[in-house]
């Protein structure tokens, strides 16, 4: 598995969601390493973190591993910042596995059905046929699926970049293998579960994501108690790409209030 830590101050852990990689949050982490200890990680399947198919990647997975690493790295409640379905991860991590937190920034997360796109079923049903496509069409319909989480459009570098990991034989297998392993009944176990977080937790949602949108920033909201929100225009729900300034913005607010 492949982890980076940097910075000094307070420890502040980072998750990725789905397709995506720490890459995704290396900016705004540079950004916060005057004032805290940042630790950024790829999940297994993803970035540079292995992709071999004997390794699971869903979700209980997930949860079960950040909590050991936790340890491993020996940080008892450190701030926590996560996206996408790395909001699943943390919230796993914290209800069924004992890890608690400083603080928790949950950013267009996975957190409550329904979520998953037409596309993102119809390849849970039919991954061993999505793993024998031709490698050009596989990389367009990549492509065509990553364009479609970024409100104002991404560029052609930007695109590159999040799509490089799930080429070749290795990631194309590793791209449609965390699709199929992916289950609504891992967030539907924790679902019942939200009002008994205690830790100071804040909700950023782009207000274009299509992807999750904004009702479900709502809705989760009310299941956490004493939890803020703060909606950012102009993004969808690759909102670090969207609207990086706002992000960062938002962000550097909310960890200087919790570290004071």
């Amino acid at each position: 598995m492949s982890w980076d830590r940097f910075g000094d101050g307070p420890p502040l852990v980072f998750l990725h969601g789905t397709p995506w990689s720490s890459r995704l949050w290396r900016p705004i982490a540079d950004a916060l390493a005057g004032r805290f200890t940042v630790y950024l990680w790829d999940m297994p399947g993803y970035g540079a973190s292995s992709k071999h198919p004997e390794h699971r990647v869903d979700l209980a997975w997930q949860g079960e591993l950040f909590t050991r690493l936790l340890r491993g790295w020996g940080l008892e409640r450190p701030h926590v910042i996560a996206h996408d379905f790395g909001g699943a991860v943390a919230l796993r991590a914290r209800l069924l596995h004992g890890a608690r937190f400083a603080s928790l920034c949950l950013t267009d997360v996975v957190a409550l059905r329904p979520w998953g796109s037409p596309f993102f079923t119809l390849v849970q049903r039919h991954a061993a046929v999505f793993e024998q496509l031709p490698a050009a069409v596989h990389r367009g319909a990549v492509e065509a699926y990553i364009r479609g989480a970024s409100h104002r459009g991404l560029r052609e570098d930007d695109l590159a970049a999040l799509v490089e990991p799930w080429t070749g034989d290795e990631g194309q297998g590793a791209f449609y293998r965390q699709i199929a392993q992916a289950d609504e009944r891992y967030t539907d176990e924790i679902e019942p579960r939200y009002g008994r977080i205690g830790e100071p937790t804040h909700i950023v949602w782009g207000a274009q994501d299509t992807w999750i949108p904004l009702d479900r920033a709502h809705r989760l909201q009310a299941l956490i108690p004493g939890s803020s929100l703060a909606v950012i225009e102009d993004a969808g729900h690759l909102i670090q790409l969207d609207a990086p300034a706002a992000l960062a913005a938002e962000l550097t607010r909310w960890t200087a209030a919790v570290r004071g």
